[in-house]
């Protein structure tokens, strides 16, 4: 591993401890300061489907998700992380309520790297629940 990806690796698990601490309490804000200004996510539905820039549109969208998960989404478990020069890739399960129904959900959230920073996240999810 090349001192590039290990300082990408280390930058993106801190700010997952800081994601998942979010998801779980709805306090962001550790999260948000590891943010770069220029700062995209990609979201797959809803109201902020697609490419999203700014950390000002990110903290809108993480308020977002507590209103909607609130008391939390509790991570389950982390199955994968991957890694390269840049990014770096958590595959992951959590559970909670979503607008007081029970949810559980498989997610894998990739973080891009600039320095200390993170500069883009992409989100891809799909249903955990067993249909009929």
């Amino acid at each position: 591993m090349t001192e590039a990806s290990e300082n990408t690796l280390e930058v993106a698990q801190k700010a997952f401890k800081h994601f998942t601490h979010g998801l779980a309490s709805g306090e962001w804000n550790a999260f948000l300061d590891m943010l770069a200004e220029d700062f995209t996510f990609w979201f797959p539905m809803g109201k902020y489907y697609g490419l999203n820039v700014g950390k000002q549109r990110a903290q809108e969208f993480f308020q977002y998700v507590s209103e909607l998960f609130s008391p939390g989404l509790t991570l389950t478990s982390l199955d994968s992380v991957t890694s390269n020069e840049t990014t770096v890739v958590f595959e992951f399960r959590d559970e909670g309520l979503l607008l007081g129904q029970p949810y559980k959900n498989r997610v894998v959230v990739a973080f891009d790297v600039r320095g200390d920073r993170i500069c883009g996240y992409r989100e891809y999810f799909g249903s955990d629940g067993k249909s009929n």
